[in-house]
């Protein structure tokens, strides 16, 4: 179904960080994060290997969020930036470590302010449609690690995410999930959305239990 869906646009590479990251052949990697050890936000991307392809680095920057994403000699590749005082939880992608508009890559956002299950849109840079059309489209449940990269808003897929448990990840606190990116697509690019969403996901998630946790002192309080 995913391999037939995709192959509309399998005939030519989608580059959008670099063509080096793009390979004829379907890719499977595994994202891993320490819970115990590694800062939120902080990722390493394996491919089935064992070997590192990819590594993501949180940092602080004032009053933004962000990622850096380097390749497996520790060149910085792409800075994913928070977008602050906007309606939806919005980041942006550069070029590299830079965070100037000359380097936009591309944006991604939520579609709605409020969200059950995860649905979100990508432009890219170039995209002149006013954010009415999108260039990809996340979908799914991200507390079950499974979302689906769709290629605008259509039903062909490039990339597909599930949980990946092992004893051992079990026995050492790792947080693992499996992607798979089907041929062509620039994976350097689906690692970003990754994180991105991973990002949106956490902001969500501590806001909803500050809510709770406000309601609580609340009825603690006897209002």
């Amino acid at each position: 179904m995913a391999e037939s869906s995709y192959a509309t646009i399998a005939n030519y590479p989608i580059a959008v960080i670099g063509s080096q990251y793009c390979t004829p052949n379907q890719v499977d990697v595994v994202i891993s994060r320490k819970v115990k050890t590694l800062r939120y936000g902080e990722f390493i991307v394996s491919d089935m290997n064992g070997n590192f392809v990819f590594k993501v680095k949180g940092t602080s920057f004032g009053w933004h969020d962000k990622r850096v994403i380097l390749d497996a000699a520790d060149n910085p590749l792409i800075t994913l930036k928070q977008k602050m005082l906007t309606e939806h939880s919005r980041w942006n992608a550069f070029k590299g470590e830079s965070t100037d508009e000359k380097d936009f890559l591309f944006t991604i956002k939520t579609t709605s302010i409020f969200q059950l299950k995860t649905k979100l849109a990508v432009f890219l840079a170039n995209n002149n449609s006013k954010e009415k059309n999108c260039d990809y489209l996340i979908k799914g449940n991200w507390s079950d690690r499974s979302c689906v990269i769709y290629a605008g808003d259509s039903s062909t897929i490039v990339a597909q995410m599930h949980k990946k448990i092992t004893a051992k990840s079990l026995l050492i606190g790792k947080d693992n999930f499996m992607v798979t990116m089907y041929p062509n697509i620039d994976q350097a690019f689906i690692v970003s959305l990754i994180v991105m969403l991973d990002a949106i996901n956490a902001v969500n998630d501590a806001a909803v239990i500050g809510a709770a946790a406000g309601l609580g002192v609340a009825i603690g309080a006897g209002f």
